[in-house]
């Protein structure tokens, strides 16, 4: 280490050695450890060193190491136990000899490792930081649908402040209070109760609703499901509050809001924002770019116009308005479009080896012998090749899979990119999805934790999680990815709503 900058910092400074050997230098500084953390040149299974966690920016993982001994002389290492996560670490921020990195105490036994140089947050502004506090709030917004919290997590790190929340699930009312004890502006209950003057003025409005009945598991009742009619909730609402209506919009869904009914739901809503004043816009991202999950959304965002009406009519095909919705928007024209042109999607850097928890080999989470042996006879001829590929590498990797009805029998499906399938909310225990980790000539099964489910949407490790293993699953796969969301206020809410509230246009309001 280099030198301290307070009582609970320590600066550390990269040599090509450290690089090389993969290894952040702790020598001389050991005192700023938990004393029970060095021991053992091994790091044994009855605890004989207790480990500590160190949140690595960036990542948005937090690893369990500890300081072993040298086995010959006895005295403490000069660097924590692991290479692997020192490499990904030094690889993701391309840290080059001489860089400084910042190792902060959190706790007693909680760290937090970054570049001092605040180079991660420069190079990867949508990726979620642990402890990040928020700028300083400009714009509001009220979240309805708000599940779990995790647009308000997102908003909140881009400068916005959430006034007012709704959503009718206690069960993710309570993760989502657990988060935020202190404020009382989240109603629960039926966005169909709740009447306009009940709604603070705010500057944006965000709707996650309910996907059910959008997609192939809904039968396609579109929007006027039992479900998915909830939008109609929210068109009451901008309708009643008249002058008040936020200048911004978002609604986020599944694609197959898109092919609903042929595209006429998604037609039909567009239509509903255009006669409150509205012009619309809409693309679609996959969460893939920020985190280690496929995770495909629909987004639309409406902002409010001038009597000239829409502007940019037309949309070119990229990557956030491919081929389907690009047609979509060009043979539509009776919709009032305002289409905005958008950054190149950042490329996806994340793999589940960075997401997944260092968890010890007698961890309760993994599955008995026969539960495994059980998986892994499910598996079809193709899966069960790559498994054994899997198990013959020198090195682990992590895999995941679903039980899937193929046949009439119920078949596991691995899927070995290093990239997770879309969280699903865990009805009926189908949408669980499954952890395959395999080398060395072994394989270990289990169910992706919680924790896990949160850094797949992005989540930072202080998020609280006290709640039971399925309410915390049902929370996260109804929610959305919060980097994806960062990004959308970043390149377009932010924007949009600042160059509206500086022209300060005069509005036209249909009463």
């Amino acid at each position: 280490m280099s030198g301290t900058v307070s009582g609970r910092k320590r600066l550390i400074r990269i040599t090509a050695g450290n690089l090389k050997n993969r290894t952040i230098p702790i020598a001389g500084h050991y005192d700023f450890f938990p004393p029970d953390c060095i021991g053992s040149s091994r790091r044994s299974a009855n605890g004989e060193n207790k480990s500590i966690q160190i949140h690595l920016d960036g990542l948005n993982t937090t690893v369990e190491t500890d300081i072993g001994t040298d086995a010959g002389t006895g005295k403490a290492r000069r660097h924590f136990r692991g290479r692997s996560w020192p490499r990904r670490f030094f690889q993701y921020h391309e840290i080059k000899p001489g860089d400084v990195l910042t190792l902060e105490k959190l706790a007693s036994r909680r760290y937090r490792l970054y570049p001092c140089s605040g180079r991660a947050t420069a190079r990867h502004p949508s990726l979620p930081l642990f402890n990040e506090r928020p700028r300083p709030k400009e714009f509001t917004a009220a979240e309805f649908f708000a599940g779990i919290g995790l647009v308000r997590l997102a908003l909140e790190r881009e400068g916005w402040r959430v006034t007012f929340a709704n959503d009718i699930c206690p069960e993710k009312a309570e993760m989502y209070r657990h988060n935020w004890p202190d404020d009382n502006h989240l109603l629960v209950g039926d966005i169909h109760n709740i009447e306009a003057d009940e709604v603070p003025t705010c500057d944006l409005f965000t709707a996650s609703f309910p996907c059910n009945d959008l997609s192939i598991a809904g039968a396609w009742a579109g929007l006027n499901g039992k479900e998915s009619s909830a939008f109609w909730g929210l068109i009451r609402i901008l309708k009643d509050m008249g002058k008040r209506r936020p200048p911004l919009v978002m609604l986020e869904n599944v694609l197959g809001f898109l092919q609903s009914h042929g595209g006429k739901d998604f037609e039909t809503a567009l239509l509903a924002l255009n006669e409150l004043g509205y012009t619309v816009d809409a693309f679609i991202l996959n969460a893939v770019h920020w985190v280690p999950q496929s995770r495909v959304r629909l987004f639309v965002v409406a902002k409010k116009v001038d009597a000239a009406g829409s502007r940019n009519p037309f949309a070119i095909e990229s990557d956030t308005r491919p081929d389907p919705l690009s047609i979509f928007i060009n043979t539509h024209l009776d919709v009032r479009w305002d289409i905005r042109d958008l950054p190149a999607l950042p490329k996806p850097r994340l793999t589940l080896n960075d997401i997944v928890e260092d968890l010890r080999d007698d961890d309760a989470h993994w599955w008995n012998k026969v539960r495994s042996e059980y998986f892994f006879n499910q598996l079809s001829e193709r899966h069960l090749k790559a498994a054994r590929l899997m198990i013959a590498r020198t090195t682990y990797q992590f895999a995941t899979a679903f039980r899937r009805v193929r046949y009439g029998r119920s078949m596991a499906e691995l899927r070995t990119d290093g990239i997770a399938g879309c969280l699903r909310t865990p009805r009926g225990g189908s949408g669980r999805q499954i952890l395959f980790k395999a080398g060395k000539g072994k394989y270990r099964v289990r169910l992706l934790t919680a924790r896990e489910c949160a850094r797949l949407q992005g989540v930072p490790d202080d998020y609280v999680i006290n709640v039971p293993l399925n309410q915390a699953l049902f929370g996260f796969g109804d929610a959305v990815c919060v980097p994806a969301i960062r990004w959308i206020a970043k390149y377009y809410l932010t924007p949009v709503v600042s160059a509206l509230v500086t022209e300060r246009r005069p509005f036209e309001q249909t009463a």
